[in-house]
């Protein structure tokens, strides 16, 4: 527990800045997910669309220092090979 009005605070915006944080990375794994699935039913066009939308949720994130930049690109890079691979 917190022993000061500084500390109470900083416990305060603790969780906001936790709460905001865990829902921007659900939006991102929403995003992920949502290219994923239209490659691996095949539909080309919005694998492309998805995958267009994705990337400036993901580089959001890294601008908030909510994921790191390495971890940004090894997702990026890996949708997209499969929007790619899907010709």
């Amino acid at each position: 527990m917190a022993n000061t009005k500084s500390a109470e605070k900083a416990a305060r915006q603790a969780q906001l800045h936790r709460d905001r944080n865990v829902g921007m990375r659900s939006r991102m794994r929403t995003a992920i997910r949502k290219v994923i699935d239209a490659a691996a039913a095949g539909n080309k066009d919005q694998a492309k669309a998805s995958y267009q939308a994705a990337v400036p949720l993901i580089d959001t994130l890294v601008n908030k220092n909510i994921i790191h930049r390495n971890q940004a690109d090894r997702h990026k890079s890996r949708l997209a090979a499969r929007v790619k691979a899907l010709g």
